[in-house]
């Protein structure tokens, strides 16, 4: 009989990436998708901005390359950046194959893709859909894969740790992937999944900052299974801070995204209506976004401010309806019209620009391990993401690791008898105090210590933390049931540490990573590469 907990491939995570990468592989193969919790709650149907690719008269790959080398501080892997740059005009086509609603010129969306401009780009280079494009992708992906019948959706499976060589049960020691062990959330208990290929897929690492535009979600699973596992991660300081996330007490996470910035919006002092972006760089609001979000951080604390205001209201309301109807009818819920008041933003952790070092394969360190999106490092962002490339990464790449596999299959050894999870040591904690304290607590420490602007004597201090919380949490995990939080406060453990650890490292202050003991950028730029 066959086991359902078996596939040909397994892919963990359930948004751009893994969807892509199920849909290029489903023909051929079984495919079983695991989803930490509903199948659209990871960042892609969050993503308002849209995705890049020249596909306007005039632009060039060389430029949308130039662009994001420049945006990434020169710390990207070139080739890693033309091939995905010279692959997003067919992932665009992709797409609207798909039936992703993309806005088009002219009346009655007859025409050509209507393209816009974000911060750090040379031209109108971002198709969209209104200022929602990663949800209208999301159900477009998501309906394709649960209409194909090789494909099996299953949420509400919190991974735990990846299943190597060492779970075999004739121990064979390699670092082979062969699955994961993953907490059934209805059930309680952790169930295996096997598959001949595993592709990580399982998004950022941003819940581990106190102010994030990420999914509840987004805490560093992948990357911190997979460094335990044995893979090299890198570049984990390269943190990217949106510039703009609504501030409000009662809602947290709402981006208020870079095309209001792009489309005209201006940022200014609360109390003097002063626009500050021209003192910090000529390009004012359209610089890239670490540029942007340390201006914003200085004027916050040179001022003692809570926020400064974002304001578009001069382009008038028609103008703001058409391309902000999402945020447009969001704000006024809130008692904020956006046609005649500013908004209040601040900063917020939003992207993970380090990760799983990966090829262009999308091949990490250990055979049998793909990974795709925002858990890796690909080369593609560098020290600092461009605009609208995140999403695009999701789709090269996931087609990348599909295309691997489907031509390396019979290279790929059949699965060994993998032992199940050991439920022996089980036992329920009336302790869970614990974990809500220390997830708040490091969320807390990172934002002050490992924030947009750091220094060594912070950074030693967060580790310092990090180290008490580690036997701690370590012996809680060693005695207790897993539980989702257990597993999330685990992982955010380890990528904390991970990011406190690279931050330590880079002796200088490049793109996204800034320090105020080593201000200047060195001549070369070169990954910071962790080896577990």
């Amino acid at each position: 009989m066959h086991d359902p907990h078996s596939s040909d491939i397994l892919i963990i995570g359930s948004g751009a990436a893994g969807l892509t990468a199920a849909l290029n592989l489903a023909d051929q193969f079984r495919v079983t998708v695991l989803a930490k919790g509903g199948l659209n709650e990871g960042s892609t149907a969050w993503a308002q901005g849209g995705i890049a690719a020249v596909l306007e008269p005039g632009d060039t790959f060389e430029s949308h390359i130039e662009d994001t080398m420049i945006a990434g501080a020169g710390l990207n892997d070139r080739a890693t950046v033309e091939f995905v740059v010279e692959n997003a005009p067919a992932a665009i086509a992709r797409l609207e194959e798909l039936g992703v609603p993309f806005n088009h010129e002219g009346e009655g969306g007859a025409g050509a893709l209507h393209l816009t401009r974000e911060g750090g780009h040379s031209h109108r280079r971002i198709a969209h859909v209104a200022d929602a494009t990663g949800w209208a992708v999301q159900v477009a992906l998501q309906n394709a894969a649960e209409a194909h019948p090789n494909i099996r959706l299953v949420p509400d499976m919190v991974a735990i740790d990846l299943a190597t060589g060492k779970h075999e049960q004739r121990y064979s020691g390699s670092g082979h992937v062969w699955g994961v062990y993953a907490v059934n959330r209805q059930t309680g208990r952790v169930e295996l999944f096997t598959a001949r290929a595993t592709i990580l897929a399982t998004g950022g690492a941003g819940r581990t900052y106190l102010f994030s535009t990420a999914p509840r979600g987004a805490t560093g699973d992948g990357i911190a299974m997979a460094w335990r596992a044995g893979a090299r991660v890198s570049n984990m300081e390269m943190m990217q801070f949106h510039p703009t996330c609504l501030y409000n007490l009662d809602v947290k996470n709402f981006l208020i995204t870079e095309a209001v910035r792009g489309e005209g919006g201006h940022l200014l002092l609360p109390d003097t209506g002063y626009r500050f972006m021209p003192d910090f760089d000529p390009r004012a609001e359209l610089a890239p976004r670490d540029i942007v979000a340390r201006a914003i951080d200085h004027e916050i604390k040179r001022l003692g401010l809570d926020y400064v205001h974002l304001d578009i209201s001069h382009m008038g309301p028609a103008f703001i309806h058409e391309h902000f109807p999402n945020i447009q009818e969001k704000l006024s819920g809130l008692g904020i019209d956006m046609t005649t008041q500013p908004i209040p933003v601040v900063p917020a952790q939003h992207y993970t620009c380090g990760g799983v070092i990966v090829d262009l394969d999308g091949r990490t360190d250990l055979p049998g391990l793909y990974a795709a999106g925002e858990c890796t490092e690909s080369g593609l962002h560098g020290a600092n993401r461009l605009a609208s490339n995140s999403l695009l990464e999701c789709f090269v790449f996931g087609e990348a690791c599909a295309r691997h596999i489907a031509e390396h299959w019979d290279d790929l050894p059949p699965v060994p008898v993998i032992r199940p999870w050991d439920e022996s040591r089980v036992t329920d904690s009336d302790e869970e105090v614990v974990i809500k304290q220390n997830w708040t607590e490091i969320r807390r420490f990172m934002w002050n210590y490992v924030g947009i602007v750091r220094t060594t004597k912070r950074l030693e201090r967060a580790q310092h933390r990090i180290k008490m919380m580690n036997e701690e949490v370590g012996d809680y995990y060693g005695h207790f049931r897993v539980t989702p939080d257990l597993i999330e406060l685990r992982n955010l453990l380890q990528t904390a540490e991970l990011i406190v650890r690279s931050a330590l490292h880079r002796k200088e202050s490049r793109g996204l990573h800034y320090t105020l003991d080593y201000p200047d950028m060195l001549p070369e730029a070169i990954d910071t590469v962790l080896v577990p």
